[in-house]
């Protein structure tokens, strides 16, 4: 039986970018990483990963956040990210079980936030209830906006090392 890191060892490169596009938007480390092709095991993928995030920069990086749903929005998960739903969906369970204000508050917040900084906010969302992520953004609202660049980034990377995980279970 193929494992699913054979499968994307040899993969097409259009076949490699869809699946690694679904990890992280940003085009610069998907280049990278096709680059880095074959992965000797999920520990090499995961390190090369790393690596090819850490030479990114502030445009890639908002690049990758607009392959992100904003936290509960549930409308736009379903239309425009439907290559990543599942995972996204999978993310954000915490947001299913919240009651309407801290809905109405996420929503609020997530415009607030976009409008001060200029990207979604992100965060990332896995085992985290929707309280918890309002608590976050409300928290990260008056950090400088390189600072919150940076923190967003990180959150990135660590959203890009779950889907690793959840491809090569696939």
């Amino acid at each position: 039986m193929t494992t699913a890191l054979e499968r994307l060892n040899t993969a097409t490169t259009e076949e490699a970018t869809q699946a690694l596009t679904r990890c992280c938007g940003s085009t610069r480390w998907v280049q990278a990483m096709l680059a880095v092709r074959p992965f000797r095991d999920a520990e090499h993928l995961y390190a090369e990963a790393a690596d090819a995030w850490a030479r990114t920069g502030p445009e890639d990086w908002k690049e990758a956040f607009t392959h992100h749903p904003r936290i509960g929005d549930v409308s736009k998960l379903r239309e425009k990210f439907a290559a990543t739903a599942q995972w996204s969906s999978q993310e954000q369970q915490g947001v299913a079980a919240a009651d309407e204000r801290v809905l109405e508050a996420l929503a609020q917040g997530n415009r607030d936030y976009e409008a001060r900084y200029g990207f979604i906010f992100l965060v990332c969302a896995t085992g985290k209830s929707a309280a918890e992520m309002l608590a976050l953004l409300q928290g990260r609202m008056d950090h400088a906006p390189d600072a919150e660049l940076r923190i967003a980034a990180g959150e990135q990377a660590k959203i890009t090392r779950i889907r690793l995980e959840k491809l090569l279970a696939s």
